[in-house]
């Protein structure tokens, strides 16, 4: 089940079929979760003439990759344990290549402590994927919060069609010139959200000045009324050579339960994080994503590879941050499917990794570049083409 989406977009991208085996063979609970079977659906939604096959005990499928369709669709992901981010930040790479322009209307949880936050998708990923040349960029609507574990929230989704991306050289980051951000909360007093904002501030302000961090206290047709009580905040650093680092972090409800050993959440749960602590932790995940360096944060390394893969035949050079586990995974997935293999140097050092021949050579203790502590990626694109769009 190890990078389970990736497999799949990658198996519809690059038109080859994957058999996905062991799916949690030895836990308890074998097989696919809800959030999977989910995800599969909704690829099978955007998607025409796919076929999935899943064995008696759902440890094992089979997927065999039609042509990308698009329309309009709607989607629930109520009941999965994943929100909302969960499935869109898997299928925007599909709806951007899909024959008709793809408006999908998801419904169910829009932030939790796991997946990407909708705020995410909208300050760090549409203007990352702007870089490639889109004439028109996706648009996302937060049109009703719903928080853990009911849900019911509903966003809205719509992504124009491409033809084709172009190469992109993103090595100059620049400095920091400013950081933004939303406190939400959503059944519990405004107050929650002004001390996240306080906290956060006591922080960042001993670094720059330019810190501006808005309030939501969702009521009334702005909030499910399914929906439990719940708060987070969502901040993002933009720097001088428009660049954008995000951080996120959400009230949890989930406590540990002493039957399974597993993660579970309950309702009768009455204490959530501390808004002080929840403002702590995410200015502290953002310093740190700005001191990782690069052109984009940690949860956005494998869109951003995926993306230089599907450029045209030409080099592509990116600076990021140290190398993450699942984005290394992702860069032996990428030259398995796409057989695409990416160069990885480090500034004023030899270049290392060229020849990427052997699986083991992606190692996590990379020469890091000592200005940036970041490396330099670069690959020739494979030429992907919407042969659905005209050409103008």
């Amino acid at each position: 089940s190890t990078q389970f989406r990736a497999r799949l977009v990658g198996s519809v991208l690059s038109s080859k079929s994957v058999a996905i085996t062991n799916i949690r063979e030895s836990e308890e609970a074998p097989g696919l979760r809800e959030f999977e079977v989910s995800f599969l659906k909704l690829v099978e939604k955007i998607t025409n003439g796919t076929r999935i096959s899943i064995n008696s005990s759902g440890t094992a499928i089979s997927f065999k990759p039609g042509l990308i369709s698009g329309g309009t669709i709607e989607h629930d992901c109520n009941g999965t344990g994943r929100s909302v981010g969960y499935f869109l930040e898997g299928v925007v790479p599909l709806c951007l290549f899909s024959k008709k322009p793809t408006r999908i209307t998801f419904t169910g949880v829009t932030s939790d402590d796991i997946d990407i936050c909708i705020e995410t998708l909208n300050a760090v990923t549409i203007p990352l994927l702007s870089r490639f040349g889109l004439e028109e960029l996706p648009q996302i609507k937060m049109v009703r919060r719903g928080c853990p574990p009911d849900g019911k929230g509903v966003v809205s989704f719509a992504c124009p069609i491409v033809r084709e991306l172009k190469a992109v050289q993103l090595t100059d980051v620049g400095y920091v010139k400013k950081v933004r951000g939303v406190a939400h909360a959503v059944r519990v007093s405004p107050q929650f959200a002004n001390r996240m904002v306080d906290t956060c501030r006591s922080i960042l302000n001993n670094f720059l000045p330019d810190v501006y961090i808005n309030t939501d206290h969702a009521k009334g047709s702005a909030v499910s009324e399914f929906t439990g009580p719940g708060f987070g905040i969502f901040l993002f650093a933009e720097t001088t050579n428009g660049f954008f680092y995000g951080a996120k972090r959400t009230a949890d409800r989930k406590i540990a339960s002493k039957e399974d050993d597993c993660v579970i959440e309950r309702k009768d749960v009455e204490a959530l994080t501390d808004p002080e602590e929840l403002g702590l932790n995410v200015a502290k995940q953002l310093c740190e994503e700005i001191a990782r360096g690069g052109c984009v944060d940690t949860s956005h390394q494998s869109l951003l590879i995926l993306l230089m893969v599907l450029c045209p035949e030409h080099i592509s050079k990116v600076r990021i941050g140290p190398l993450s586990s699942y984005t290394i995974e992702y860069l032996r997935l990428v030259k398995t499917l796409f057989e695409v293999k990416f160069k990885i140097v480090g500034e004023n050092t030899s270049p290392i990794l060229e020849n990427m021949d052997n699986a083991q050579e992606y190692r996590s203790d990379l020469p890091m570049d000592p200005k940036y502590n970041s490396v330099l990626l670069s690959c020739r694109g494979v030429g992907f083409k919407n042969l659905s769009r005209k050409v103008t």
